[in-house]
């Protein structure tokens, strides 16, 4: 786990809450964890953890949809009051959407 603060360089967006686990619609139906399977293949919403100082395009709490695997794998940080979360870097060109809050996907 990286512990102190990070800082992006040039235009880098890292993202945390990717989400990857079973999944609820909004009718109620349980879809189970698909990642790693061919179903699983879809684009993901992150949201900006940090970003670079040449980045112009998003600014941190922005909720960003990526495409299919255009993100690093994850390393667990310590947040300033003490939780864990999971830092990915994303590929900037790779961004499909942008959302000011979390979108729900069903």
């Amino acid at each position: 786990m990286v512990r102190g603060k990070i800082n992006p360089i040039r235009d880098t967006v890292l993202v945390s809450d990717m989400d990857f686990d079973a999944r609820t619609t909004r009718t109620g139906i349980f879809l189970l964890n698909d990642d790693g399977k061919e179903q699983g293949i879809r684009p993901r919403w992150g949201r900006v953890w940090a970003i670079g100082n040449e980045q112009k395009e998003f600014k941190v709490g922005d909720w960003v949809l990526v495409e299919h695997g255009r993100w690093t794998r994850g390393i667990k940080v310590e947040t300033d009051d003490g939780a864990e979360t999971v830092v990915r870097k994303i590929d900037n060109d790779c961004v499909l959407a942008v959302a000011d809050e979390r979108p729900s996907e069903f």
